[in-house]
């Protein structure tokens, strides 16, 4: 066996893995849909999958009274699904990487079997923590399962939830969200709100100023996620677009520590932090602010302590002038990558916001010497 035969095996089995555990996923997401179906015997599946969500229940502590009946209505069936389903490759692929897929499978559900349904994303947890991987999901990320049971139903690889857009919980959430009279702060307060989530509005130099953010203690413990979409393009660019954005996110997240889930924060960024000011006055201080901001934002997004989104839209039309793309757009768009579970989250029709997501998450040096002269 060459070289090119290793990662054609490698591949198929990969592909067989992740498909059979997709389909897997699209049968739990159905028996979450069937739980209000008119067809008797749907509502009799649903039921014995919930049995699986008492097992581990939304306060993330395991009840080993339904242990042996979560074996026979949520372990079992998973198991036999996903054999089923790798089978059918049997049908396109040479068998020896289905073999193998089906033995990993086996072992897992012998595994799970001897600890009595436990595994890695099945065990009691105190702190669900911000760090959720994007294509392949740890344990913090199916913990979000049973405490929202109706999103986060990807298993293993993270497909379905991808294709679905049931990555991020809207519906019946607190969002706290700063800069509501402007464009993209009311646009979302509206797209919030649509989708069911519970709204809150904060005005910057009404509710909070650089430095006093007391009056803002009460709106914050009442948050699940903190949208922050103030700012300012020439005024005292440096309070509105970095010290306040880095206070009040280290604010709320101290304020969550003791929380079960990380506290949640989306905070607005700019493709002024790929292209800089451009030589042009006007954009200096802006610019430098938003750049020391996606430096401090760097930290956020690779931390456990909080779940950080950083939205890097093109220019949208709003009080700063005209752009290109409204506001609504702006907002439909980011999310659209929101509630796939995209922590870096590009609005764009440049592509500008797409290449800045390398800077942002792999600079080092310059992000590091930004933060530094902004501090």
């Amino acid at each position: 066996m060459d070289l090119w035969d290793v990662v054609a095996f490698i591949l198929e089995a990969l592909l067989v893995f992740v498909v059979a555990t997709t389909l897997f996923d699209t049968l739990h997401w159905l028996l979450h849909r069937w739980e209000n179906s008119e067809i008797p015997l749907l509502r009799t599946f649903s039921s014995w999958h919930w049995v699986h969500h008492k097992f581990l229940g939304l306060d993330m502590q395991v009840n080993p009274a339904y242990a042996r009946q979560n074996i026979w209505f949520h372990v079992l069936p998973e198991y036999f699904t996903s054999m089923a389903a790798i089978a059918l490759f049997l049908l396109a692929l040479p068998w020896q990487p289905v073999a193998v897929v089906a033995v990993i499978r086996t072992v897992m559900f012998a595994l799970t079997l001897r600890e009595e349904g436990l595994d890695y994303n099945h065990m009691s947890m105190d702190r669900v923590g911000g760090k959720q991987g994007l294509l392949w999901v740890n344990n913090n990320y199916h913990a979000m399962h049973h405490v929202y049971p109706h999103n986060f139903f990807s298993s293993f690889a993270n497909t379905f939830d991808l294709l679905v857009g049931t990555t991020c919980q809207i519906a019946g959430r607190r969002f706290l969200i700063t800069g509501a009279s402007g464009a993209f702060g009311s646009a979302m307060v509206k797209a919030l709100e649509k989708r069911g989530g519970i709204v809150e509005t904060a005005k910057s130099g009404v509710d909070f100023t650089a430095g006093n953010y007391a009056a803002m203690d009460e709106k914050l413990a009442r948050a699940d996620v903190l949208i922050l979409s103030h700012g300012a393009k020439t005024d005292d660019c440096w309070n509105a677009n970095y010290v306040t954005f880095r206070d009040l996110i280290e604010r709320f997240t101290l304020m969550g520590k003791d929380r079960l889930l990380a506290p949640e924060v989306w905070a607005l960024g700019s493709e002024v932090e790929f292209h800089g000011d451009m030589g042009m006055d006007e954009l200096r201080d802006y610019s430098s602010s938003k750049r020391a901001f996606a430096a401090r934002a760097r930290h956020y997004y690779r931390s456990d302590d909080l779940i950080y989104r950083h939205i890097v839209p093109s220019s949208f039309t709003s009080a700063m002038g005209k752009g290109a793309m409204s506001a609504e757009t702006a907002v439909g768009i980011a999310l659209f990558f929101i509630t796939r579970g995209f922590k870096y989250v590009p609005v764009t029709l440049t592509g500008l916001a797409v290449l800045n997501f390398f800077r942002f998450r792999y600079a080092n040096n310059a992000g590091d010497e930004a933060l530094a002269a902004a501090e």
